[in-house]
């Protein structure tokens, strides 16, 4: 009898489960609709702002540079040839698939909230109280990570990418395809590094990180979030710099994270012992 409670409460929990993914895949489901209904805002606003010589970020930069007396290409951007498709479905399924990406986006904060749902009844009540702030934290740290990449990694790529060419006889001739594919892995990309500080949290509860495992260590993740920025971005120091200095904050903001949760727990294993 025992196990058949058991197995009826395993099944219970699978159903529960299957509910939350359902509502979860339907809120990415209704927004990525949306998003599709109005798609030529959302690429001419969104994807392809890039592609303006009047986005924010150039400007920016020329009066930055500008200010200093130097010289700059963010101060005549111009992207002289449009996107090419090259197959007759290739806008659709382009519109389809990045509907659905930016659904999963701008779904995130509701995402996050029914995973809390299904895990928060097998919290008790402290912590239920203490981690309701989760939500609000990680959304933030991900749409951080949205905007700088939208702003600064993304502009900063895409004026690269575009201008480089090794000869003459060469003409660069982009798809849509191609171009889509740099700005949503960008945005994704970030997004999820920005969520450093709550990886962390989590591996310190479980014991598999500490502070003193994040100093020791903090050398090696230099040469690594240079590895990454290098990656991400073009290949030269300034943009490397700039994308590497938040990332850099992460980790400093990761340490003092772990150190909280390891005094919390500390203090928690003292008060066990009084009792």
């Amino acid at each position: 009898m025992a196990e058949k409670q058991k197995e009826m409460s395993f099944l219970g929990h699978l159903e529960e489960l299957r509910w939350h993914l359902v509502r979860s895949a339907a809120a990415i489901f209704i927004i990525a609709i949306v998003l599709f209904v109005f798609q030529k805002e959302v690429y001419e606003n969104f994807l392809l702002a890039h592609r303006k010589s009047d986005f924010i970020t150039y400007q920016l930069f020329c009066d930055f540079f500008t200010y200093f007396k130097l010289d700059s290409g963010f101060c005549n951007v111009v992207f002289k040839d449009n996107l090419i498709s090259l197959k007759p479905t290739q806008q659709l399924m382009n519109s389809i698939w990045s509907s659905f990406i930016l659904g999963i986006i701008l779904s995130f904060p509701y995402l996050l909230w029914e995973i809390w749902r299904f895990v928060a009844p097998g919290l008790t009540k402290n912590e239920v109280n203490k981690s309701r702030g989760f939500i609000f934290i990680a959304s933030f740290l991900f749409f951080c990570g949205i905007a700088f990449s939208f702003y600064v990694i993304a502009p900063i790529s895409i004026h690269f990418l575009y201008n480089y060419q090794i000869t003459d006889l060469i003409q660069n001739n982009f798809t849509m395809d191609s171009h889509i594919g740099l700005v949503t892995n960008m945005l994704l990309g970030v997004s999820i590094l920005f969520e450093l500080p709550v990886l962390i949290y989590f591996l310190t509860k479980i014991g598999l990180v500490t502070p003193d495992f994040l100093k020791k260590y903090r050398k090696h993740a230099l040469v690594v979030v240079l590895i990454l920025a290098a990656i991400i971005t073009p290949p030269d120091v300034a943009s490397q710099v700039i994308v590497a200095i938040p990332i850099l904050i992460l980790y400093e903001v990761s340490i003092r994270v772990s150190k909280i949760v390891i005094k919390k727990q500390e203090k928690d294993a003292r008060k066990g012992k009084r009792v």
